[in-house]
């Protein structure tokens, strides 16, 4: 199988755009979040699980998913995220590893928002490169892009692991504090190291 790396990052430090640098030079990559949203679309597996776990109230009366309806749910109580997870992170598993093995580079991104806080693709993961910027830098950009209150996007931060300790479990960091225009830059010195890191593990 190809050589794997767990993109991740705090909401905000930019993950996507860091993804979409890889992908322009030709990198695979497997998003966790699209395939949550991929596998909850109406007649998929995912949506059939989540709607035996909470039932028609996180649905609309299209019969698809109330996404906003779930979010509040699952950020207000423990308990339904833990649910939720059970419910949809083995399906998501199941599709990453799918995925991967169809990867034809020596290398390919698995993009993981909570990585680190959950273990569910963890094991999947060769190297973890961690996104990182300013906690006030993340909470700008949410607030800019989404038109979510400071205060929610620091709720949201809360359920994450801290700075510090994302920092500490990295292998890799890319630092997303400047402009967009540095990411390309430090994308391309990572591609040439998980190329030959890729290379020397084939051996």
């Amino acid at each position: 199988m190809a050589y794997v790396v767990g993109l991740t990052g705090g909401i905000g430090s930019g993950k996507s755009a860091v993804a979409d640098a890889f992908g322009a030079l030709g990198v695979e990559i497997v998003d966790a979040d699209a395939l949550a949203h991929r596998l909850s679309a109406p007649g998929q597996r995912g949506l059939a699980a989540i709607r035996e776990a909470f039932g028609d109230g996180v649905l609309t009366p299209a019969g698809e998913l109330d996404r906003a309806a779930l979010r509040r749910r699952v950020f207000a109580d423990g308990n339904a995220r833990e649910t939720l997870e059970a419910a949809l992170h083995p399906l998501i598993r199941g599709e990453a590893e799918r995925e991967v093995r169809g990867w034809r580079g020596p290398y390919g991104i698995v993009v993981v928002p909570l990585l680190l806080e959950r273990q569910g693709l963890r094991s999947l993961i060769d190297r973890v490169l961690v996104v990182d910027c300013a906690e006030d830098e993340q909470v700008r950009r949410v607030v800019a892009r989404s038109g979510l209150a400071p205060e929610e996007v620091r709720a949201i931060m809360a359920t994450q692991i801290d700075r510090t300790r994302r920092l500490a479990a990295a292998d890799d960091v890319l630092d997303n504090s400047g402009p967009m225009a540095r990411i390309a830059a430090q994308v391309r010195g990572l591609d040439r190291r998980y190329r030959e890191l890729a290379t020397v593990r084939a051996r």
